[in-house]
């Protein structure tokens, strides 16, 4: 993931909270982010010369430090590519997807 991730990386995350690439790795590391599974459907992928956009739907299952994850997610992940011709993840962020009548979990 280091060299997928460039070093300006920013995610948002479906609950609303920023990470750094140093944040997202860690996080990776030291086991907070565990995915046991993740389902893609939906792919999208549009590109913009040397940029890179990609929209999904992903069904996962996992644990964070804050307990289970488990759901459907929209995510967008934007790419560019560098002067080496590699690319390079720069901004992610996810969003819940809500069933209607569902309530968010107090």
């Amino acid at each position: 993931m280091d060299t997928l991730l460039a070093d300006d990386y920013i995610a948002i995350s479906a609950n609303g909270t920023l990470q750094s690439k140093v944040d997202t790795l860690t996080n990776m590391k030291n086991g907070s982010l565990q995915i046991n599974s993740i389902d893609f459907s939906d792919r999208k992928v549009r590109f913009y010369g040397k940029t890179a956009l990609v929209t999904s739907r992903a069904e996962v299952t996992g644990s964070t430090g804050d307990g289970e994850l488990e759901g459907s997610y929209r995510y967008t992940r934007v790419y560019v590519r560098d002067a080496k011709g590699m690319w390079k993840i720069v901004s992610f962020e996810a969003s819940r997807i809500r069933e209607p009548g569902e309530h968010k979990k107090e």
